[in-house]
């Protein structure tokens, strides 16, 4: 599970030419994971596919899914508290548990980036990473759901993620509330986005193009007993997060 959650962080992290650069060696960890079959079968078409792209294209296109509007941003806590002040003791209270772990964030580096998460749950063993997954399974489903609405295959990243974490979710009613939502990516939504006072949490860019310091330290734990509910994932249900 720790390899398969590595490769999941790498290839939801920004494009770079190291996925098409060692593709034999994460196809070899996706088919030696834990996930079912079929899911294992659709995750090896992702690579595939994405690695054979121009990577300018890849790039292009990523900043089109993930940087433009907030309903799909890969920072964990805007699905969960917006813009309001309580994400800033989030992050501060997340920062505290990394360094606990021996993880030390460069100043540019927001702590509740999925893809830096991911890399820290890798360190966790199986029964920890699984209980953060399941803890932050409604974060993952609404962001499948809302990649299935724009079919984009990078809906199986969070499926896969969500199989991990055995997660017990109704995607039914999920989808017929995603359906109804507004797209905050079009020009006249980011317009009214770019009116709005912006607020930053100890951070100059929320860009993902900011390597910093993503990767946990070798003297990172695994096993540790980190309670799985304090940073409140499930704070705000997600059809309260949703912001049209």
């Amino acid at each position: 599970m720790m390899q398969i959650l590595r490769v999941i962080s790498r290839l939801l992290d920004y494009p770079t030419a190291d996925v098409a650069a060692h593709q034999a060696e994460i196809q070899q960890m996706i088919a030696e994971s834990p996930l079912k079959p079929a899911l294992r079968e659709t995750l090896a078409q992702f690579v595939t596919r994405r690695a054979a792209l121009p990577l300018l294209d890849w790039q292009a296109e990523y900043d089109g899914m993930f940087e433009r509007g907030r309903s799909l941003g890969l920072w964990l806590f805007e699905h969960v508290h917006g813009e309001s002040r309580d994400r800033g003791q989030a992050m501060v209270d997340l920062v505290a548990l990394y360094r606990k772990a021996g993880l030390e964030l460069s100043q540019h580096e927001l702590p509740d980036y999925i893809p830096l998460f991911l890399e820290f749950l890798a360190t966790q063993g199986d029964d920890n990473a699984r209980g953060w997954l399941d803890d932050m399974s409604h974060i993952l489903a609404l962001l499948q759901v809302r990649l299935e609405k724009r079919e984009s295959d990078y809906a199986v990243l969070f499926s896969a993620l969500l199989s991990l974490a055995n997660a017990d979710l109704d995607m039914r009613d999920l989808r017929e509330q995603v359906a109804g939502e507004k797209r905050d990516d079009t020009r006249e939504a980011l317009d009214k986005a770019w009116e709005e006072e912006e607020v930053k949490f100890g951070a100059e860019t929320e860009s993902s193009c900011e390597s910093g310091v993503r990767r946990p330290s070798e003297s990172q734990r695994r096993d540790l007993d980190v309670p799985l509910n304090w940073v409140g994932f499930d704070a705000v249900p997600a059809d309260q997060a949703v912001r049209s």
